[in-house]
């Protein structure tokens, strides 16, 4: 049948439905595995999974059958299924050899057998082996023999006598068909010698050998011994024996001696593989005459196969709470072994609330006969045993290992039947005060406890405004701040939980106790004190010792020691006098009352508790020694009116203290206000002032109407700041066109410029020709420009704020530091020594606005002037030098004037550097406090 042909309609059969199939998970179970044929649970047939050869499953048993079994699950049942084979005509009859030869004497007589080979087809019933035909036919004939156990014999007879000078050499065909549809057939050559006459063929002691032979034994073992005997002499009485079987098992297992006729075993042989041979034994002589005999041997089984046990079905988990006889395990035992080998017995392990029952042949079912307890044990290894009957005996054994699931059937339990907590009052809200605890034998989320608090009231508020329970941990909270005083103690329950399902609880009751703590003071309830007048005590002047005067009576709402009160004398008018009672607070007199003693007498008195750390209170009273009450009475008014009167003036003085502070400090932040105000004006003036600068000319530069150095006056303009590291300078036009501002902002004022200018042209007209002997000695040299600085470069002096100071672009800048602009008494000095200085040579050093690379090169230092007759220029580093010996180079330099000037030397030496003069340490000193 092809795969997946129909086997069998099982939900039919068996009655079930296919919803039982599917739900119970149906499933195929075969010792052998299942390879043959599959379950379809949506139509509960049977499938073929592959195809089946019956040959190759059965041999020739018969019938064929296949067994397996049907199980099902929730709850668990099994069916035994048998499907038998039927055997088809699928294999042709075959002969184990191609050929067979014959050597037959002439003289064979008629009927004479010759045994041939019987045809193998390892089909059964009518599609075996039906017929055999030989052809020709001419000298033999076929004869089957029938033999007891139902098998044929194939017999050649002899019909005619054979004749060698006709007819050395024969062939015949001999054709063996089976019964089948179609008919199959197989052939075999048989080839005839026919030899001089040997008239006696073989012939056995006996037709049938019966032999036994213990499975497992060695290889070697001699199984049986036949026998034949040949009336003939010589070579034709000398016989040979040869197993005839066609099946390869046989030849497998045996094989005989052609001489002696012993048969041993080759193999390795098995009562569970076959439990019986039969092996065909020929004996032929020379003369080619052959008898046959056969030899059965019965194998005897050995105990050598131990039970195998097969888990059909298990489950892996159950609950507690599982009904007894419950299935747990199905389980299959087999054993190959025959009788009392093949007898399994099957035990477990005692003091589990299981047993094994068996169910059917060979099959047994784990099935619960007590109530389980997951608390008692939360698992069992379920160890199965068996062993069979033989000798010696053969056990196995598998172990189960079975979970028990939790059901929730335990409640909590509390580790106390009740609780009591002690706190102590005035207790931070949210104080934790103690904890329950419980426990639950369950698992899980069965065992998970939330813990609550009943409801219930304290004086007929919710208990809940007072404590509260963390539902996880169980830690009692303090809800709120207690008072011993209000409340002693309360009781309330505590519920827990289990998240089981249903929930399992219990409760157990919790009595709090509130501890006092020392938080009043004493209360003096006599005397008792009043704002309004003044209560006295009166003491005769006759009072003996121990006159009992008054008695402070004080109470303590606290309990315990908290509130042991003790007295004592704080102040007195006179100690000597009066004293109280430790613990009674009695005032009694110490000593005899004297005339000497004051009318008024005042005792302060201390009433202090035995808590930790104590409190007090304080009463004053007032006693008056006296014997008649008028004069008691003005006395204490006095008093009275002049503790008022104390209380008045500390009062006044207090006031006058605050207001006196609070003056002071709104003059102190008042006066710091003011101050950065100044300094902030300050700086805006000194950094934006918009005042014209009176710059200094010296007189070298000055026009002199065309008959000095320059052709015209030139103006420069310096703006700068302190503390830069960056300087402008830049050469302007003529002074009729030149700017003057020290703020950039001005540059847009030419009408302004143009006055300016006319004033300073004015100005230096007034001035005698400049003397060539004016310089900037080396040391006064205040930038980075040199001799060889170019005609017209910007060096610019950049605050540190980033914003420059210069004015605009028509500005000439120099070098040097100049904290401030010169005043105009400064301008005017400078003005002045320059006027009276007659043929003063002016040059100016190197370095020094910017100019002595144009004009004058060629001019370098040659001392250092005298400081008697130095003229200083206020703002500036340059010194003006008189010297009458130069006046004579005045032309010379008056016509190098008009001639081109030779570019300087680069060896040229620096001149020395001059000392710094008075003015210059004073500006450098400014500068570096600014």
């Amino acid at each position: 049948m092809p795969k997946g042909s129909l086997v069998g309609n099982i939900a039919h059969d068996l009655g079930l439905q296919t919803k039982r199939m599917l739900a119970g998970k149906a499933r195929i179970y075969n010792r052998d595995g299942d390879k043959y044929v599959e379950l379809n649970r949506e139509r509960g047939v049977v499938l073929l999974k592959e195809r089946i050869d019956r040959e190759a499953l059965c041999r020739q048993t018969t019938p064929c059958t296949l067994h397996f079994q049907i199980i099902l699950e929730n709850p668990m049942q099994f069916y035994s299924i048998t499907v038998q084979i039927t055997d088809i005509n699928d294999n042709a009859p075959t002969f184990n050899r191609g050929e067979m030869a014959f050597k037959i004497s002439e003289s064979a007589t008629i009927g004479a057998k010759f045994v041939l080979e019987k045809a193998v087809d390892l089909d059964v019933g009518i599609n075996g082996v039906n017929k055999y035909e030989l052809k020709p036919s001419d000298h033999f004939a076929l004869k089957l023999q029938n033999n007891a156990d139902g098998n044929k014999n194939v017999e050649m007879i002899l019909q005619k006598p054979l004749d060698r000078e006709k007819e050395e050499q024969m062939s015949l065909v001999l054709t063996a068909v089976d019964g089948g549809e179609p008919r199959m057939s197989g052939t075999m050559l048989i080839l005839i010698t026919v030899l001089d006459a040997n008239d006696n063929a073989p012939v056995f002691t006996q037709h049938t050998y019966k032999a036994i032979v213990t499975e497992n034994s060695p290889v070697g073992t001699i199984v049986a011994a036949v026998s034949a005997s040949d009336a003939d002499q010589g070579s034709n009485a000398k016989i040979s024996y040869f197993i005839s079987d066609a099946l390869h098992d046989i030849r497998q297992m045996f094989e005989i001696n052609k001489e002696t006729g012993e048969v041993t075993l080759i193999g390795i042989i098995d009562f569970e593989h076959s439990r019986n041979y039969q092996i065909n034994i020929l004996a032929s002589d020379e003369g080619g005459l052959t008898d046959s005999c056969k030899i059965i041997v019965d194998v005897q089984d050995v105990n050598d196969n131990e039970p195998k046990i097969s888990i059909m079905s298990k489950t892996n988990i159950i609950s507690e709470d599982a009904e007894l006889n419950t299935v747990v395990t199905m389980i299959n035992i087999e054993d190959k072994d025959s009788g009392d080998n093949g007898n399994v017995v099957c035990f477990i392990n005692e003091n589990i609330p299981f047993t094994l029952r068996t169910s059917t042949n060979n099959f047994y079912t784990l099935v619960t006969d007590s109530e389980l307890d997951r608390e008692r044990s939360r698992e069992y290894n379920i160890t199965v045993t068996c062993s069979d009957e033989g000798v010696p005996s053969l056990s196995s054994s598998v172990t189960l290992t079975l979970l028990i699931s939790d059901v929730n059937d335990n409640a909590p339990v509390f580790e106390r039947s009740s609780y009591e907590a002690y706190i102590v009052e005035n207790n931070t809200p949210g104080l934790s005060v103690f904890t329950v605890k419980a426990s639950d034998a369950d698992w899980n989320q069965n065992a998970r406890l939330s813990y609550i608090l009943e409801d219930s009231s304290v004086n007929g508020v919710p208990v809940s405004s007072y404590v509260s329970v963390s539902a996880e941990s169980g830690v009692i909270h303090a809800v709120r701040s207690f008072d011993y005083e209000q409340l002693k103690e309360f009781q309330f329950r505590v519920r827990a939980q289990d998240g089981g399902s249903p929930p399992l609880s219990s409760n157990v009751s919790v009595r709090m106790v509130i501890q006092d703590q020392n938080d009043n003071a004493p209360q003096v309830l006599y005397p008792v004190q009043t704002g309004g007048s003044v209560l006295a005590e009166m003491v005769p002047r006759s009072a003996d010792v121990g006159y009992l005067v008054t008695k402070v009576v004080a109470v303590d709402v606290d309990c315990g020691q908290n509130a042991w009160l003790s007295y004592k004398v704080h102040k007195a008018t006179d100690r000597a006098l009066f004293e109280v009672g430790l613990h009674n607070g009695e005032i009694r007199t110490v000593r005899q009352v004297t005339d000497k003693d004051a009318v008024k007498q005042r005792l302060t008195v201390v009433v202090e508790d035995n808590g930790q750390p104590s409190r007090s209170a304080t009463v004053i009273v007032n006693v008056a020694v006296a014997d008649s009450f008028p004069q008691v009475l003005s006395e204490f008014t006095d008093f009275s009116m002049h503790d008022k009167e104390y209380n008045d003036k500390l009062t006044f003085y207090l006031v006058l203290a605050l207001a006196v502070v609070s003056f002071l400090f709104i003059t102190c932040l008042l006066l710091i206000i003011s101050v950065k105000v100044y300094r902030w004006r300050q700086s805006r003036v000194l950094c934006h002032s918009n005042l014209p600068v009176i710059p200094y000319y010296p007189p070298r530069y000055s026009d002199t109407l065309g008959t000095g150095t320059l052709p015209h006056v030139y103006n420069y303009e310096v703006c700068r700041t302190t503390d830069s590291r960056k300087s402008d300078m830049k050469n302007m036009q003529a002074m009729s066109q030149s700017l003057v501002s020290v703020d950039g902002a001005d540059a847009d004022t030419p009408h302004d410029n143009k006055q300016m200018s006319g004033e300073f042209s004015l100005m230096s007209t007034l001035q005698k020709p400049p003397n060539n002997d004016w310089r900037f000695n080396q040391g006064a040299r205040p930038g980075p420009s040199g001799p060889h600085m170019p005609y017209g470069t910007h060096i610019r002096w950049t605050p540190k704020s980033g914003t420059r100071a210069a004015g605009g672009p028509e500005v000439a800048m120099g070098t040097g530091p100049w904290p401030q602009p010169p005043t105009e008494a400064e301008q005017l000095q400078a003005l002045m020594a320059a006027a009276n200085v007659s043929e003063a040579t002016g040059t100016l050093g190197p370095g020094t606005m910017g100019l002595s690379t144009r004009y004058s090169p060629q001019f370098t230092l040659q001392h250092v002037p005298d400081y008697r007759q130095n003229v200083y220029i206020p703002g500036s580093t340059a010194t003006l030098t008189s010297n009458p010996q130069q006046q004579q180079q005045q032309a010379m330099a008056q016509q190098a004037g008009q001639q081109a000037l030779p570019p300087p030397q680069p060896g040229q030496p620096e001149p020395p550097k001059a000392a710094q003069t008075p003015a210059s340490k004073k500006k450098s000193t400014k500068k570096e406090k600014k």
